[in-house]
């Protein structure tokens, strides 16, 4: 199979050696996202529901340049600094999927890229 990277201007750029997305045949695996404004480069201030929003709004970014959308994702790996998070990020990642949602892991842990609260990685299909 051909892997295709994906790049695009609505999500921030990679920080490392990792590209935003891989598409192989019909799957998209989607980077883990922090809450960066692409616009800016810089990580986005305020509480657990506006950082995730800002994730969400990236992983949106990267689908929507495929031409695909959040109804294209099957399965999401949230990753929080503090398990207290959960019913707020909860709350915000519900209004993003309010029918069908993708399966879901979420876990807690110690630390993350550039000390953010949160990172979510996808994968979706088309």
């Amino acid at each position: 199979m051909i892997k295709e990277v994906i790049f695009t201007n609505k999500a921030p750029k990679a920080i490392g050696p990792y590209s935003q997305a891989i598409k192989v045949g019909n799957f998209i695996f989607i980077s883990g996202q922090i809450p960066i404004d692409p616009n800016t480069g810089e990580i986005v201030e305020g509480d657990i529901k506006e950082q995730t929003k800002r994730v969400l709004e990236n992983i949106k970014g990267i689908l929507e340049s495929i031409s695909c959308s959040l109804n294209n994702i099957v399965k999401t790996t949230v990753f929080l600094k503090n398990l207290d998070d959960f019913p707020s990020m909860n709350e915000v990642y519900g209004s993003y999927f309010p029918e069908n949602p993708p399966a879901r892991s979420t876990v807690e842990v110690s630390r993350l890229p550039k000390g953010v609260n949160i990172e979510i990685e996808a994968i979706a299909v088309i």
